[in-house]
């Protein structure tokens, strides 16, 4: 089955704990939890001291997407805050092997993603290294952007290499995602899907995430 990883970016941060439970109680897989620091992106949105706050409160992994400069001087950081995957750009600054390493050391699954512009051969060196990729089909550091439909080759690129390589790799798929793009990147080869506004504007949530694990290639 497909899973359902809803991003925290669209709950309501005035009542984050309770979203989060909202999430978990309508059949979630993952909690998406979007870290921006303002320079590798424009907008600050949580850090570690949010994700530890909210950590008892959900059984869930967190799936941690850092769109962070120079990365690994915080995966320490977000690992003791209850980090259970952490995935980072190609295109930010730093030693991004070294973040993958060390995600790795902690105990955290490691993930890499890229931005649409970035050609996707750029996740060659780090494919055999990473248990997760995040394709994202929107500009990183915003919410709400729609579908990018270039994106789609891109998901069948890391299918081929996954299907030859290591068939448990976890294709994600983040930005602009809803049940007619969430369909197109399953069949395409993504394993997860990632969204944030059509999943929390949803009048039945439950229902949304229970169509979305059935979707399939041959559906």
């Amino acid at each position: 089955m497909t899973k359902v990883a809803p991003s925290m970016l669209s709950a309501d941060f005035s009542r984050l704990g309770e979203e989060l439970t909202r999430i978990e109680k309508a059949g979630a897989d993952w909690a998406h939890l979007d870290v921006m620091d303002g320079m590798f992106v424009p907008n600050i949105t949580i850090g570690p001291s949010v994700i530890k706050a909210i950590r008892p409160l959900s059984k869930m992994p967190f799936d941690v997407h850092l769109m962070i400069e120079d990365p690994v001087r915080y995966v320490h950081n977000f690992a003791d805050a209850g980090a259970d995957m952490m995935t980072v750009h190609t295109e930010a600054n730093g030693d991004i092997m070294a973040a993958v390493d060390k995600i790795g050391d902690l105990g955290c699954k490691a993930g890499i993603t890229l931005n649409p512009p970035t050609p996707v051969t750029d996740f060659d060196k780090y494919l055999d290294k990473v248990d997760l990729v995040l394709i994202m089909t929107v500009q990183a550091g915003f919410g709400g952007q729609s579908f990018r439909e270039e994106c789609i080759e891109k998901i069948k690129y890391v299918r081929k290499w996954a299907d030859e390589h290591n068939p448990k790799l976890e294709i994600s798929v983040d930005g602009g995602i809803n049940r007619e793009t969430g369909k197109r990147c399953v069949d395409a080869g993504a394993t997860v899907l990632a969204a944030g506004s059509s999943l929390f504007r949803s009048n039945d949530m439950a229902s949304e995430i229970a169509l979305w694990k059935k979707y399939g290639p041959t559906l």
